[in-house]
This record gives C-alpha cells, structure tokens and sequence, in this order.
C-alpha cells in the first residue's frame, strides 16, 4: 500500500512529465521518495529527481566531468540536452540556465536589449506539443 507521499510523488511526476518511459518514470519515484529528499515538497522532489536523471541517463554530463570539466560547467552544457527530453516527455516547464535568464534583457531598465529576438515564438502548451511516437 502507497503513503500519502507516494501518491503526491506520482500524482506530480504524472502533471510534470505525463510521457515519461516506464523504466525513467520508476526511477524518478524512486529517487523523488529517497530519505534526503523528504524534507522538500513532491512536485519539488519530482522536479529535482526528473533533472537528476536525465542529466545521468541522458546527457554526456558524466562524460563531461569525467574530461575534467567542473559541475556547474558540466551543467551549463547539458542544459539543451535535458530541455530536449523534457519536451519528448511532454514536460510542463524547462531548465533554464543563468545565462538564458539574462539573455536578450537590459538589466538597467527591463526593456528587451539589442540581443531579444521579437519573433521568438511561445513555447507550445504541452497538449499541443506533437507526440513523438505519433506518426
């Protein structure tokens, strides 16, 4: 029988990544349901644990700290990679690192700097969003 937790735990993997695989998906609740992340609220502990995973699973971050690379740097190159299987996994948000936060905005007045591209189109919601294993 699921605690409460659990349940919170799949409720949310289901609203973050409704198109996970079933293997990646029993690896997230496992991970999103470990001791050190009891102290965080489910969708917080499911949104750390989806990272976590696909940063290892599906990523070349381990290769890339294995050539010498520092964590945050080993990070920063990844971060397309992991928004990359969010979006086959139909993810409702995306990682965004430091630098695109700055990206394209003047600090001093909030305006869009030199650098926004005004026909940047939305994101697609996440119903909308083609299927990957849809033909």
């Amino acid at each position: 029988m699921a605690t409460e937790r659990q349940k919170s735990i799949a409720r949310n993997l289901t609203l973050l990544i409704p198109r996970v695989p079933y293997l990646d998906a029993e690896a997230i609740r496992t991970a999103a349901g470990s001791r050190h992340m009891k102290s965080l609220s489910p969708a917080s502990a499911v949104w750390l644990a989806t990272l976590a995973h696909i940063r290892h699973q599906h990523t070349d971050y381990d290769e890339l700290r294995d050539e010498g690379y520092e964590k945050d740097e080993a990070r920063f190159f990844v971060v397309e990679a992991i928004n990359e299987v969010l979006d086959r996994w139909g993810a409702t948000r995306h990682l965004v690192s430091e630098a695109d936060e700055d990206e394209g905005w003047d600090d001093k007045d909030g305006e869009p700097g030199e650098d926004a591209s005004e026909d940047a189109s939305p994101p697609l919601p996440p119903k909308a969003r083609p299927r990957p294993d849809a033909d």
